[in-house]
């Protein structure tokens, strides 16, 4: 199924954690937190100023990003669980 998020929205694809330490410990998945980085699936087209004028996005798909901890909505699209938040729950796009 296609899904293409409104305004200034994003479809982001988590990005799975280590499941070891750096000092080889295994986590168990009961004690993992669920990661605060993910890569975009799909953007909207951007905001709206008061006067109609469109603001872009600054992301893109394929970027991958940094959002907070309680970032939001989980969603699942054809059995994939994904999140989509507003551009501005996004930290920062990772280099």
């Amino acid at each position: 199924m296609a899904f293409k998020p409104l305004h200034d929205r994003v479809l982001v694809r988590r990005v799975e954690s280590d499941e070891k330490t750096a000092g080889g410990l295994i986590i168990p998945e009961s004690a993992k937190e669920k990661p605060q980085e993910g890569e975009v699936v799909s953007v909207g087209d951007g905001a709206r100023k008061d006067n109609g004028e469109l603001i872009e996005m600054a992301v893109n798909a394929g970027d991958k990003v940094l959002f907070g901890k309680w970032s939001g909505t989980e969603i699942t699209l054809d059995g994939e669980e994904l999140l989509i938040m507003k551009e501005s729950d996004i930290l920062g796009v990772i280099a």
